[in-house]
């Protein structure tokens, strides 16, 4: 049996509701179902942000909001200025749902559920009628003259359009690519470093703010640096790992990063200041307490790794340890060895290449009345919420057009 639909949205995520319920909003007599090949919806919305669901970030400048997307940056300026983070309060607002603003600006639910943002879904989806038919998974895409034809392990639909919401999700884009659409192939985005070295052994939980280069690379970037029990993580290192998606990649992920402890400060600026302070405190042993704003412990570290010992008097360190301080604290060098995935919040960069659709309506340009929103196009974000900013903005754009 052919079951018939105006509207059919493949994914029951984030992008695959938000979609399906903007088009019935605006259109109450279109027809629309939702098909997911698991046996549960929005299962990636449950465990976003801790389980807290980290909605949308507290951005509402359009062009400043692209600058947290390493792929999609040029692409997204537009539909940001058609649909921003300001106007997903404002939606989830008028479905019953209040964000509220964290300190680094991502935005929650005021319950601190994700469930609250379930919840709102398929409350919307019931009372506009969507049907959402789980355990479907699609096996094939055919598109005749007059509408799609969609075949699943066990039915037949047939669809004028279909919106394909469908994350990274390397069937749908092998099943894409027989249709004619170029995909950019997947590679990790979002982790973080695995590195085993002497001055960061057993500093796991310590945080400093740090700037952070790949040697021989254009890459760096800088923020908090927290050394975990494999490695470094932290906002700086996530960055990094996200704009050197591809290149980091291509390096199987062993390269070397050089990090400077004290920021901005250079190696000449970081002698002048060393000198200062053995000046000021001749007496004193160097190990002892952090001239700079770092943790103690880690001080002590790079201190040792100066050559310096544990005994040292700031009066007795010559010109050969001053230096070499200087370099660990400014340019100290890391090799990684391999990466660990960032939290469950896994996140690739690839997908379907973003010359081939057409930013103002989401449609194809490869295969007419087909459309797409969410993580299976080749973008994507940095943590804090830019990632379901994305699939929102690409589901309102959708439903615009196809009403």
């Amino acid at each position: 049996m052919n079951s018939k639909y105006d509207i059919l949205i493949i994914g029951g995520g984030a992008a695959g509701f938000f979609t399906a319920i903007n088009v019935v909003e605006k259109n109450p007599n279109l027809k629309v179902a939702i098909l997911e090949r698991g046996k549960s919806v929005l299962e990636k919305v449950r465990i976003s942000g801790g389980g807290r669901c980290n909605v949308t970030h507290a951005c509402f400048v359009p062009n400043d909001l692209v600058k947290f997307y390493p792929r999609g940056e040029k692409e997204l300026r537009g539909p940001f200025h058609q649909f921003c983070s300001g106007d997903t309060i404002e939606w989830f607002e008028k479905h019953g749902v209040t964000l509220k603003i964290e300190e680094d600006g991502r935005m929650f639910p005021e319950s601190d559920s994700s469930q609250t943002i379930i919840d709102c879904f398929t409350k919307a989806t019931k009372d506009l009628g969507i049907d959402i038919l789980t355990s479907q998974s699609v096996k094939s895409i055919y598109q005749t003259e007059t509408h799609f034809k969609v075949q699943t392990n066990s039915d037949t639909f047939l669809a004028e359009k279909i919106v394909l919401a469908t994350g990274s999700n390397p069937k749908m884009w092998e099943m894409l690519e027989n249709l004619g659409h170029s995909i950019v192939s997947a590679v990790p985005s979002l982790f973080t470093f695995n590195i085993k070295d002497a001055r960061i052994k057993d500093l796991m939980g310590l945080s400093t703010f740090a700037s952070v280069k790949v040697k021989k690379s254009k890459l760096e970037a800088s923020g908090p640096l927290l050394i975990t029990h494999w490695g470094m993580s932290g906002p700086g290192i996530l960055r990094l790992s996200a704009w050197g998606a591809r290149e980091l990649f291509d390096k199987n992920y062993h390269f070397a990063i050089l990090v400077n402890w004290l920021n901005e400060t250079t190696f000449e600026e970081c002698i002048d200041l060393l000198k200062e302070i053995k000046l000021e405190n001749a007496k004193k042993v160097v190990a002892k307490k952090a001239p700079f704003e770092m943790p103690n412990r880690l001080w002590e570290r790079l201190v040792l790794a100066s050559g310096i010992s544990e005994e040292t008097k700031w009066a007795d360190c010559n010109k050969t340890q001053l230096n070499a301080l200087a370099n660990q604290l400014t340019n100290g060098e890391f090799q990684v060895n391999g990466k660990s995935t960032f939290k469950e919040e896994f996140v690739t960069a690839g997908g379907i290449d973003l010359k081939e659709v057409n930013f103002k309506t989401m449609e194809s340009k490869v295969i007419p009345n087909l459309y797409f929103a969410g993580e299976i196009l080749n973008i994507d974000a940095i943590t804090g919420g830019f990632n379901f900013q994305n699939a929102w903005t690409g589901g309102f754009i959708v439903a615009q057009s196809i009403s």
